[in-house]
């Protein structure tokens, strides 16, 4: 019998404590998964500290395994010897289910070259390099879920992690008792288990009679199967990776394939972070058989520059099969990735699910928006390859201004870097046909206790202009049709507006025209600084559309989805989500418990007979503020202003406010009929009126609302919590 050192202490030391700690992780995970709370054998509380503490331990144990397991060269046992593998893995496998029991020698001792039988490299390799990372860092997703994605493989996203923390283990407990019997089966039953203590193995008389002999037999030829470069830790670690990374790639493309939704974060592991794992195991197999390529040639006395490649010899032969099949193979593949990895970044899931937080406002509005089947690239990027080459290249700092939180709050509007519409929107849409009168009704109610109805017809004057008829008025007149009008915008918004050019396409005429409270400089007046109107001035959301509040109340309750008879129902819907209502996790609290106390407080005998109808209130205001209001980003409809119209916004009053003069003394005109007829209208406790030369607004607050000279959004635009009109109560 022969003694020799294989465990050292480090190695020992790992190896209880990580017993240890698997055996208290897993009480307690049995505890925290079946036990009652109030238990006094094994409190809950007591268990989700001791199962957070070990975990946390158990990461810290085995970072201490991966440092010493490849300072010390250790990990070397774990790597399978290619040659004669299959062969060994049965012998093994027959081993363990008759030869342990009728008494047999084991077919492969441990010494100091070769630790491990094979069956107990593979499953030591899945074990240390893929399950216990696996339940570390689902573990640590789960201490903090806020760190896990928002949604993982179509499921909220700490629901998987959970899963697969329960999965994996379950797979490391039965592995631990499968491994404490197995070590039992040594020359004693403690035999194995003193090894681990002390570091010494037992060599039999037997194995040691079978070393002599296979130290007398000559060296037997290699018969590897490829060249000898390609048998180093640095290839075989590159070809563990490369087949595991296209493997799990298949795996992946077969769900997607078979799929019903596409999911987003299975697309960018897919398609983006494997392919870059396949890479860098080629590139480790290539760097190194290069490396050992060039230590034996150094080793020579004569050198070569280049391989000699032989076909006449079998192992040349198998090499450039394989080499020129791989090559092929990946060269298919690797068109085929990237043609996917480019329709995946292309993809409206990547642009509005990946930066989920970042991007879940826009893409929230989107979704519900009348482009909504409209792909985000059509209007971000369109067609052509230097604009395909420019949003590449702004992604790139997207991607790195959202790892490293640099992104605003609230995501500007990308005015700057946007394609003009002529070759994005009039790809779809023909401005030669803006004509017509269309038809608008409007159902407004009032913030008063009876929530009174206005109601209000209204014909568009769509218009617009060609060069074959000459100008014609209405609200396409500013199309690039037949005038081409110039501006000059101050801000990033482009809502201040001093200065104003218009060219007749028809007689070649310009006219200029001038906010007179500001004083412009010829500097200012540089042509890169102004703009050529184009629809996305006035359409400047057309697919990521914020509604108003006080606008969706009125639509719910004009469908009759909200009780118009509840007192006060619009002014206390406003203000619970302008003023009362924080945040999307707490929304439908905060809005049920504003509601239900304003009505048990005011009307309690309406809190009693209306309690359904209150119930769907809450449910439509819920489902307007998770639409409109994200206040992570800091973004609502208060953030994106729409300059169609002017109630909410400026919008058509940042050039027709009466104040934009030509030197000719002429103004843009800011008369309500030359964009709109009101056709009919019926005021608040005023009698039907019609007219089909177009009706003078009457103002639904009373005739003292109408403030000379005051904007529409002055009033219901952005405001201050301070100016939200309150609700008196009895």
């Amino acid at each position: 019998m022969k003694k020799i050192f294989l465990y050292p202490f480090w190695l020992r030391f790992w190896h209880w404590f990580n017993a240890f700690l698997f055996l208290v992780l897993i009480i307690s995970g049995l505890s925290l998964h079946y036990a009652d709370p109030k238990s006094f054998f094994i409190p809950f509380r007591i268990s989700i500290i001791t199962h957070n503490i070990s975990g946390i331990l158990l990461t810290l144990n085995y970072i201490f395994f991966l440092i010493f397991n490849f300072t010390s060269g250790n990990y070397k046992f774990y790597i399978p010897s290619i040659k004669g593998f299959g062969q060994r893995t049965i012998t093994q496998i027959k081993y363990y289910i008759i030869g342990i029991l009728i008494g047999e020698k084991h077919p492969f001792s441990a010494n100091e070259k070769r630790k491990f039988n094979p069956i107990q490299q593979v499953s030591y390799i899945l074990i240390m390099f893929a399950f216990l990372p696996m339940i570390i860092v689902t573990g640590w997703l789960l201490m903090f879920p806020e760190l896990a994605p928002d949604e993982f493989f179509g499921m909220g996203g700490v629901w998987p992690m959970a899963l697969a923390h329960a999965i994996t283990g379950f797979i490391l407990s039965v592995f631990m008792i499968v491994h404490i019997y197995l070590g039992t089966t040594g020359g004693t039953i403690s035999e194995l288990y003193r090894s681990m203590i002390n570091g010494w193995h037992l060599l039999h008389e037997e194995e040691i009679k079978a070393e002599k002999e296979a130290e007398r037999k000559p060296p037997a030829a290699p018969g590897k199967l490829f060249p000898v470069i390609f048998y180093t830790p640095t290839t075989l670690t590159g070809s563990l990776i490369s087949i595991l990374s296209s493997v799990i790639i298949l795996f992946f493309i077969v769900i997607e394939f078979f799929s019903e939704f596409q999911n987003p974060y299975l697309g960018i592991i897919t398609y983006v972070v494997l392919p870059s794992f396949l890479i860098i195991g080629l590139l480790l197999i290539a760097f190194g058989a290069i490396r050992e390529n060039r230590r034996i040639l150094s080793l020579e006395i004569k050198q070569r520059k280049l391989p000699v490649i032989d076909l006449n010899n079998p192992k040349h032969q198998v090499a450039v099969f394989v080499f020129s099949t791989g090559t092929i193979l990946l060269t298919v593949f690797s068109i085929f990735g990237a043609f996917k990895a480019y329709e995946y970044t292309d993809s409206d899931e990547f642009c509005g699910k990946v930066c989920h937080t970042v991007m879940k406002p826009e893409y929230t509005a989107y979704q519900d928006s009348p482009h909504s089947r409209v792909g985000c690239v059509k209007c971000h990027i369109g067609p052509g390859t230097g604009w395909f080459v420019r949003s590449k290249l702004a992604g790139s700092y997207q991607v790195y201004s959202v790892l490293f939180k640099k992104y605003s709050k609230p995501i500007p509007t990308p005015v700057h870097n946007l394609r003009p519409a002529q070759q994005t929107c009039e790809q779809c849409h023909w401005p030669k046909h803006f004509y017509d009168e269309k038809k608008r009704n409007f159902d407004f109610f009032t913030s008063d206790e009876h929530n009174t109805e206005y109601k209000l017809t209204m014909l568009l004057r769509v218009g617009g202009g060609s060069v074959e008829f000459g100008n014609h008025s209405g609200i396409h007149w500013v199309m690039n049709l037949a005038n081409e009008i110039t501006y000059l915008p101050l801000d990033d918004s482009r809502t201040l507006i001093p200065w104003i050019k218009v060219k007749s396409k028809y007689t070649g005429k310009e006219t200029v025209y001038r906010d007179t409270s500001y004083k412009l400089t010829g500097e200012m007046l540089k042509q890169d600084k102004l703009r050529v109107m184009d629809c996305l001035d006035c359409h400047n959301r057309p697919s990521h559309v914020f509604f108003q509040p006080n606008r969706m109340i009125n639509s719910y309750i004009s469908n009759n989805q909200i009780d118009r008879t509840i007192p006060f129902i619009k002014n206390v819907g406003v203000q619970v989500l302008e003023t009362y209502t924080r945040s999307r996790e707490t929304a439908h609290e905060d809005i049920s418990k504003f509601i239900w106390d304003f009505y048990k407080g005011n009307y309690p005998d309406v809190a009693v007979a209306k309690k359904e109808q209150l119930d769907r209130l809450i449910n439509f205001l819920y489902k307007i503020y998770m639409r409109n209001y994200f206040p992570s980003m800091k973004t609502s409809w208060k953030s994106n202003p729409n300059n169609i119209g002017h109630m909410y916004s400026p919008g058509c009053f940042r050039c027709h406010d009466g104040k934009h003069i030509s030197d000719e003394g002429k103004v843009i005109t800011n008369d309500c009929n030359a964009c709109h007829i009101i056709a009919t209208q019926q005021p608040p406790g005023q009698p039907f009126q019609e007219s089909s030369t177009g009706l003078k607004f009457f103002h639904p607050g009373g005739a003292e609302k109408l403030i000379s000279g005051q904007l529409c959004s002055n009033c219901h635009g952005v405001r201050k919590k301070s100016q939200v009109f309150q609700v008196e109560a009895r």
